[in-house]
């Protein structure tokens, strides 16, 4: 009896110490959240970058060469402050036709070769190496398109990358996480409450969330309000004790660590 009862509390704290573990996998932390903003908007530099400055919180800024090319020295300031600049296309090109008439004709994936957007990607890393002196980038596919026909391109551009941002709205556990095509959350008009749901939803399940930005008080029609996004990141900043706010780039590093260790 008296070994059988020995057994039993074993048993439950070895359950305890993985429960433990799986609960603060994020460098101690519950969940991992990733702040990305999209497409150089000046309004990020504007409303954006000032409330991450004043809270010191960290994100990526993924970079559409083209886009950013009318105030490159406010962006390089924001690489001298330690934020990350992703690659987002020199052009921002996505798959054209119905539903995204939007979509010009030069710009048009459809349209293009292989080559032509291995091509553009990799002038827009050395662009972005230009701004902020850095070899080592993660890359967003612009409208969540991945492939040039057939053909998913990012295969052959594995070595420029450390990871690849997609657009589906789902979060995972980090034994679950493709680098190479991690989900996120867009916002599209959302509140500051709704995204602290996602934080919460994150936190239960131990996974990483990643919140995609575009407009901050205005420039596109994905926006979120100044006054929701401050909300939101003072909420992120209080409960930092439980959450891992971090860069793609910092998150790619550590689950890639920890996926080699399993």
């Amino acid at each position: 009896m008296k070994n059988k009862l020995l057994i039993s509390c074993f048993i439950i704290f070895i359950s305890c110490q993985c429960i433990a573990q799986n609960n603060t996998v994020w460098h101690g932390h519950k969940c991992a959240v990733v702040l990305t903003y999209d497409d150089a908007i000046p309004q990020q530099l504007d409303n954006a970058v000032p409330v991450l400055d004043s809270l010191q919180l960290k994100a990526t800024f993924y970079i559409t060469a083209y886009f950013s090319k009318d105030r490159l020295n406010d962006w390089k300031k924001v690489a001298s402050k330690g934020y990350e600049l992703g690659n987002h296309t020199l052009f921002h090109p996505c798959m054209g036709g119905q539903g995204r008439e939007w979509v010009k004709a030069d710009y048009d994936l459809n349209s293009y070769s292989v080559q032509r957007m291995t091509d553009e990607i990799k002038m827009t890393n050395l662009f972005l190496q230009a701004l902020d002196g850095k070899t080592q980038r993660t890359f967003a596919f612009t409208c969540g398109d991945m492939k040039i026909g057939d053909s998913a391109f990012m295969l052959t551009m594995k070595n420029d990358f450390v990871a690849a941002r997609a657009v589906r709205n789902e979060m995972h556990t980090i034994d679950k996480i493709d680098v190479y095509n991690v989900d996120c959350f867009v916002v599209n008009n959302h509140t500051a409450n709704q995204l602290i749901e996602w934080v919460n939803k994150a936190e239960l399940t131990n996974s990483l969330l990643v919140i995609l930005f575009h407009g901050v008080g205005g420039g596109n029609s994905l926006n979120v309000s100044i006054s929701e996004h401050n909300i939101f990141l003072h909420y992120l900043k209080q409960n930092e004790k439980n959450i891992w706010i971090t860069t793609m780039m910092e998150a790619a590093d550590f689950i890639k660590q920890y996926q080699s260790l399993k």
